[in-house]
């Protein structure tokens, strides 16, 4: 564990870190398609299709490659991995800048999906350096700086394109950049030598490295919850746009406000509510009263004819955010200081499983009920099926609570 005044500073480039590698992100959504469609030459239903291609290709190297990236950093250690992603990132966006064709496009997306350890080593950083019971909280100051990122990265890129197509990625290169050396003077080591883990290849595969965790009784059910809670809760990213634009007649200034209020709800909940919900319900109430808020939000979502209502809702949707770190603070607190890194991997590798299968299912659902003459026009229905799925969630959580308290002590 490290001295106050040097986790504080480490804590502090953490939560930097995270915050600009989400602004970093955020900064070259608003010129992707129009970069794409100038490097493809088929027009914007073409640079649709790579626009897939590409976010597939990070989704299946990140689930590749999460638990090889958790293996490294519970041998090597945390600082090494995570200064090494964040410069290898800078050199990614540099490469996006330059890219005159969509083939280094979809290398530059390999590459990041191959280094993107740095949300899950963060995670295992902060595992390390702070008790068991002050975990959730602090994993939900990590998803606070998403929600900032969020909000802040599409903003200010929007603002960059005015420049031209390519200064989003040079200013999301020299935030990776700046970052890398701040982190290189500040961070110290966080896991010691002698508790560091022999490299395992085996278990840097990423089926071999879920296998050797869900073996562990405490841990079986909480990864399966946080599988399907992962599909479930990707129906925001896959599917938000077309619902607004389909159901209400959103305009693209709608979507963008209506993303804002989402990412800085969401950012005030992961830094204002987690603490005090644990302190009063405890890490296990918190899980399954936030799925359940979760799952009437979703229904909601599903039924709601005013676009006004939805906007109203969006704050309160956002609060469900809690669930998150009080998982993954179960989770952290049932493996070894030298797995957290194999842990974060994993979960990693999970969420991409959830990048991949979320948006085939829930843009199938979505193009059933809005276009299928035959079915009642429900742009909604994929909400439901994410209600539908987290109440699967909550009963297997459920089932395991109940299974818990029930062994003897």
């Amino acid at each position: 564990m490290l001295k106050k005044p040097r986790e504080k500073l480490a804590l502090a480039f953490i939560l930097v870190t995270v915050t600009l590698d989400t602004i970093g992100i955020g900064l070259i959504f608003p010129v992707l398609p129009q970069l794409i469609d100038r490097v493809t030459e088929g027009g914007i239903a073409r640079a649709a299709l790579w626009s897939g291609v590409l976010a597939t290709s990070f989704a299946v190297m990140q689930f590749l490659c999460g638990p090889l990236m958790g293996g490294f950093s519970d041998r090597f250690g945390r600082r090494p991995v995570l200064l090494i992603s964040t410069a290898i990132m800078a050199l990614d966006y540099l490469l996006l800048a330059v890219a005159n064709n969509i083939w280094l496009f979809l290398l530059a997306r390999i590459i990041t999906g191959v280094t993107s350890a740095t949300h899950s080593t963060a995670l295992a950083y902060i595992a390390d350096i702070t008790p068991e019971g002050g975990r959730a909280a602090r994993f939900g100051l990590i998803g606070a700086c998403f929600g900032v990122g969020f909000v802040l990265g599409p903003a200010v890129g929007e603002l960059l394109a005015n420049l031209s197509l390519q200064a989003p990625f040079y200013a999301a290169m020299a935030l990776a950049g700046a970052n890398f050396v701040f982190g290189y003077f500040v961070l110290p080591e966080s896991l010691p030598a002698v508790e560091r883990r022999p490299f395992d290849l085996t278990r840097a595969n990423p089926l071999s490295a879920l296998n050797a965790l869900a073996r562990m009784p405490g841990l079986r059910s909480p990864l399966l919850v946080f599988l399907i809670m992962a599909i479930a809760m990707n129906v925001y990213a896959t599917i938000w746009a077309y619902y607004g634009i389909t159901a209400f007649g959103w305009s693209s200034g709608t979507v963008g406000l209506s993303l804002a209020i989402y990412g800085v709800s969401f950012a005030i909940g992961q830094a204002l509510l987690v603490a005090p919900a644990l302190r009063i319900l405890g890490e296990d109430r918190t899980v399954w009263l936030g799925m359940i808020f979760d799952i009437v939000s979703l229904v909601l979502l599903g039924v709601l004819t005013s676009g006004l209502a939805v906007l109203i809702l969006i704050p309160f949707t956002a609060l469900g955010g809690v669930v998150t770190p009080a998982l993954q603070a179960i989770m952290s607190r049932e493996v070894n200081a030298n797995a957290q890194g194999e842990l974060q991997g994993v979960l990693a590798s999970l969420n991409a499983i959830a990048m991949i299968l979320s948006p085939l299912v829930m843009t199938w659902v979505f193009a059933r009920f809005t276009t299928n003459p035959d079915q009642i026009f429900l742009p909604g229905a994929p909400f439901l099926l994410a209600a539908a799925l987290m109440t699967v969630a909550v009963i297997l959580y459920l089932a395991r609570s109940k299974s818990r308290s029930a062994r003897p002590a």
